[in-house]
């Protein structure tokens, strides 16, 4: 099995508009968390899972973005050209499956209300669609409708593609969705989407994000994303840690948990690990 980051682009974000709940003290012990200008360093995009000739992707960045503000600079686009990079072409595709529908997931999920993975099922939980009070950041309309047409919804536990479970994992969105990678092997990667938005979050989950709806439902689902992420042979897979996408938790020596990351291997736009 291959997993590979598909990087769709970066962004740069202020903060204490994002993280208000960080205090001002831990960027200022940390400034390697931050950009020479202040704001927090992000990327986004999907994770391609492969597997004897299945392909899975998992969510599709923000889409064709370039825009500045005073809290964020978008710069995005790229997943298509990064795929192709690949030797992957949109209708390789045979399953795309959602962590939530905000706009930087779903970014490339359509063009013109056209699926771009004309050739895959499209995935997201029960819960996520039943949802009618989102948080900022929800997609536009005929975005919404474009996925009412075509989608597929599943439950907390099903398995979403060949070895791929969901756990639904609300807070971040009401049905936001963690999936669990598993090899024959018995190793395993958890794509956790925004349950995690930085990694300092990893050592204090209690530091929620201004984009969570549900904070309480996301600090219990931290503790339990902890728990799983901390088990043997487990790579995590945070889809906004920048250059760290892949990790693994550990204890240090206060018995903290922290974010560790593994090698990969960057090619172009992607980052590849194998299990």
């Amino acid at each position: 099995m291959r997993v590979t980051y598909v990087v769709d682009g970066a962004l740069e974000i202020r903060p204490e508009a994002s993280f208000p709940a960080l205090p001002a003290e831990y960027w200022q012990d940390n400034p390697d968390a931050l950009t020479g200008t202040g704001f927090v360093a992000m990327t986004a995009g999907g994770l391609l899972v492969e597997r004897a000739g299945h392909r899975l992707l998992i969510d599709a960045g923000y889409g064709p973005v370039q825009s500045k503000s005073a809290f964020a600079t978008i710069k995005c686009g790229a997943l298509l050209e990064s795929l192709a990079y690949l030797g992957v072409a949109a209708d390789d595709i045979d399953v795309f499956a959602l962590t939530h529908l905000h706009i930087d997931h779903t970014g490339w999920a359509f063009v013109d209300s056209q699926p771009t993975f004309p050739s895959a099922v499209y995935r997201v939980a029960e819960q996520e669609w039943g949802d009618e009070v989102r948080t900022i950041g929800t997609p536009a309309p005929e975005v919404i409708s474009a996925f009412d047409a075509v989608k597929s919804t599943f439950s907390d536990g099903d398995e979403v593609a060949p070895g791929v479970f969901a756990i639904v994992t609300p807070g971040h969105t009401a049905g936001h969705t963690t999936y669990r990678i598993t090899t024959s092997a018995g190793r395993g990667i958890i794509a956790f989407g925004d349950a995690f938005h930085i990694p300092a979050q990893i050592s204090h989950p209690e530091w929620p994000s201004a984009a969570d709806a549900d904070i309480t439902n996301v600090l219990k689902v931290r503790t339990q994303l902890l728990g799983e992420l901390e088990q043997p042979d487990t790579i995590g897979f945070g889809t906004h840690f920048g250059d760290q996408v892949f990790g693994r938790v550990v204890r240090d020596a206060e018995d903290v948990p922290v974010w560790q990351p593994v090698p990969s291997i960057v090619r172009g736009r992607v980052s590849q690990a194998y299990s």
